[in-house]
């Protein structure tokens, strides 16, 4: 690997963990969204800043961009609060307001400067390294990998000072006020760490690397934790993952390095959205196929329950001809209830074991006290064997 090579990844690595500790707590907030708005209506700021500066390497730009960040939120909460239009819609309203205002900016004011609107927007790191800082003739690494390194070093330290109150107020915003924190102040800080880091990764991935980057490892770690520390670690790790694999992607296909890294975690989050444990859709849909065999399980339990005395009530083949479930699903509940030691079959007749009849008395009792959570608690402790 060529110098080169290393500095790309490096670079990308340090912008997808200075991007995930952010947004992992936009995506816990629920206020994914909300990182596209400010992704694009920073423009106007960083517009602002060069022409105050023109100096488009001036610290004064991040400052202005991260004052546009927090403008926008200002702006789509105070939307939101008239009570006329939900978040998502004051979202859509305000940041192409902002971002349109940036661009007519640029058109009119900066058409000799190299600010190019889809440089901004999509970045290129394979250029990254030959922005060199040189200081006092000494060339100490590319610019970006210090804007940003830096950036991520204030992030830590703020996420470690304010970790607490973090979490505190994005669980539970009304218990983050009778402790003594202010959930506005932490609010309006996220936003504007969010809206530096997205500004100080600007020039090297641009701003939908950005937003991927933000909430694709958040989303991806949601779904296989509900512990912050576990998510926050799941999100760097996955954040850094794509960073790489799709920098060797890119680097195989001859494509868009930055598109290519958005891709991977594309993949990423798709393979763990079909397979996680918990969360994930095949889990998610075998467990619904498996509560509808123990309702029917329960049902059958209670109709045989009803019907102690009849014995033409507890033929195998009214399961077939009253109850009208076909012959396939019969045998799946005659088995589930026999292996569960539920019944006993004696010449086609079913009847209740000892267990069997504990069970359903208990299902009435929750039943009849409308209790229903507590039947999933009460199959854990009857059940062997699920659905």
């Amino acid at each position: 690997m060529s110098s080169a090579q290393i500095e790309i990844q490096l670079i990308a690595s340090i912008v997808a963990i200075a991007c995930a500790i952010p947004g992992t707590f936009l995506v816990l907030r629920k206020m994914a969204l909300i990182s596209d708005a400010i992704s694009h209506s920073i423009l106007p700021g960083i517009v602002v800043g060069f022409f105050i500066t023109h100096d488009l390497s001036s610290p004064l730009l991040i400052l202005m961009a991260a004052v546009s960040g927090v403008i926008t939120v200002v702006l789509v909460e105070f939307i939101q609060k008239t009570g006329l239009v939900k978040e998502d819609t004051a979202i859509g309203l305000v940041f192409p307001a902002l971002f349109s205002i940036g661009v007519i900016l640029i058109a009119q004011n900066a058409n000799d400067v190299h600010l190019d609107v889809d440089a901004v927007l999509l970045g290129e790191l394979a250029f990254a390294p030959f922005d060199r800082l040189l200081i006092n003739g000494i060339d100490i690494g590319p610019k970006s990998l210090w804007i940003i390194g830096t950036i991520l070093l204030i992030t830590v330290s703020l996420l470690i000072a304010f970790f607490k109150e973090l979490k505190v107020s994005t669980f539970d915003a009304g218990l983050a006020s009778a402790l003594g924190f202010s959930p506005a102040v932490i609010h309006y800080g996220l936003m504007t760490v969010s809206s530096v880091t997205t500004v100080g990764a600007f020039d090297a991935v641009g701003a939908v690397l950005v937003v991927a980057l933000m909430i694709a490892p958040a989303a991806t770690a949601y779904l296989l934790t509900t512990n912050l520390k576990k998510m926050l670690l799941l999100s760097i790790t996955f954040g850094v993952s794509a960073a790489i694999i799709g920098y060797w992607v890119a680097h195989a296909l001859d494509a868009s390095i930055a598109g290519s890294m958005t891709t991977v975690l594309g993949v990423l989050f798709l393979f763990v959205y079909l397979f996680a444990p918990n969360k994930g859709l095949f889990s998610v849909l075998y467990r619904q196929k498996q509560q509808r065999i123990e309702v029917s399980l329960l049902t059958f339990l209670l109709h045989l329950r009803n019907h102690e005395k009849e014995e033409n009530e507890r033929h195998v083949n009214h399961l077939n001809e009253h109850i009208n479930w076909q012959k396939v699903r019969s045998k799946s509940i005659l088995d589930l209830a026999l292996k569960n030691n539920m019944i006993i079959i004696h010449d086609n007749i079913i009847s209740l074991t000892k267990k069997g009849k504990t069970f359903t008395t208990e299902a009435i009792d929750y039943i009849i006290t409308n209790k229903n959570s507590e039947i999933e608690n009460m199959k854990d402790r009857f059940f062997l064997f699920r659905g």
